[in-house]
């Protein structure tokens, strides 16, 4: 059976939710965060922050250290009490709730197996703890551990263990006693690049089976885009941005979002025209006086500053001068670059003396750098690449 007939038939098996019901205004959210803080003295780790989350998600929080993310999975597990508002799950306040109560386990970032344990005696600690009868707990097992294929690694200890395969122990032991809500804190963080990755479309597709909410925190912009239904950009507290990986990335809200998002471009303009019911702004950058046009739907004064930022896979560079309608060009000089195998990293010293960076795919096949060091070069993008920012 290859991969398109077995998600049809798990979905065939599971309740219908929607693919998007964040965009449905009768949809009812599973999690609801509302006006919640949280302060360690005189500091504030979580700032009234509200969010909905909906059944059957994958939604990640993503921010660098000390914004708040840990702080605020730990209130949702019950770990930390809120100074000031609600979480309400399932349409159950929290409040009163303690952790061993809620319906939410949590998988933390060390994994936290028991070294003196057996892979499924690992898994099957918490039901043991709960009582269940012997069959009961040696079937769940059983299932479990073909769930995150360790059937094979039943016996072994812990240190027996690859990262990874400790990872899903951990996963398993969280997963086996059918939580509503999983908690995640920085779940891959351990592990090395390639199996990072491997290991993402694991969590996916597990997710995805079990149909079990998933709230995952982590640092990595990466990580956050490739497992993520809709993500959360947290800063200082608070949440700046909200939405699918593909909104956030492609239109950030403001220069932090733009800039903690992956790498980017910034220009300094000066509006020259803006027409909100055409979507459409047009700019000079600063020093060159350049020409450019973006989509906008916010209305600018004539003269207003504003920020113009481009992703570095947006741009195209060529030796050759590019023509075409709707496109901006600059010219300047190979300054740095980086080969990465499937792409190389150009900064390029524009006239104006401002560092442009742009990423460029190798799709041919070869030993030698098409570009090297001091070549001049055109820079050219699409205006509908163009992202205005005016904060």
């Amino acid at each position: 059976m290859n991969r398109d007939d077995r998600m049809t038939t798990q979905r065939s098996t599971k309740p219908y939710v929607a693919a998007t019901p964040w965009l449905d205004p009768k949809a009812v959210p599973f999690i609801q965060i509302k006006n919640l803080s949280k302060q360690f003295d005189k500091f504030t780790a979580v700032d009234k922050v509200n969010l909905d989350i909906y059944q059957g998600e994958l939604f990640t929080i993503l921010g660098g250290s000390g914004c708040g993310k840990s702080t605020l999975l730990r209130m949702l597990a019950g770990f930390e009490e809120p100074s000031a508002g609600q979480i309400i799950i399932d349409g159950v306040d929290m409040a009163n709730i303690p952790a061993y109560d809620r319906p939410i386990n949590m998988m933390f970032q060390s994994y936290a197996v028991f070294p003196h344990m057996t892979v499924e005696q690992n898994i099957g600690y918490g039901l043991k703890k709960d009582n269940l009868p012997k069959a009961e707990i040696a079937t769940r097992v059983k299932e479990m551990l073909d769930l995150v294929q360790l059937g094979d690694l039943a016996a072994r200890k812990p240190h027996h263990l690859s990262g990874g395969q400790r990872q899903r122990v951990a996963l398993a032991r969280a997963l086996i006693k059918q939580p509503k809500v999983l908690l995640l804190d920085e779940p891959l963080a351990a592990l090395d690049k390639k199996l990072r990755e491997q290991t993402q479309f694991e969590l996916i597709n597990l997710q995805y089976e079990l149909g079990i909410t998933f709230v995952v925190v982590t640092h990595d912009q990466e990580e956050a885009m490739t497992l993520s239904d809709r993500l959360a950009v947290m800063n200082t507290g608070k949440f700046i941005q909200t939405g699918t990986p593909t909104q956030v990335y492609e239109s950030p809200i403001n220069r932090f979002v733009a800039d903690f998002f992956g790498t980017i471009n910034f220009f300094n303009a000066t509006v020259i025209s803006s027409d909100p019911a055409a979507k459409k702004l047009s700019a000079k950058l600063e020093k060159t006086g350049t020409k450019l046009d973006a989509n906008s739907e916010t209305a600018f004064a004539e003269g207003a500053e504003v920020t113009i930022a481009v992703r570095p896979e947006k741009i195209i560079i060529s030796q050759k001068r590019p023509d075409g309608d709707h496109i901006t060009i600059t010219k300047g000089t190979v300054e740095d670059l980086a080969y990465y195998g499937n792409r190389s990293l150009y900064r390029i010293r524009s006239q104006s003396g401002r560092i442009i960076q742009v990423s460029a795919q190798n799709y041919q096949r070869s030993e030698a750098l098409t570009l090297e060091w001091d070549d001049e070069v055109f820079l050219s993008w699409d205006s509908s690449c163009n992202v205005v920012l005016s904060e």
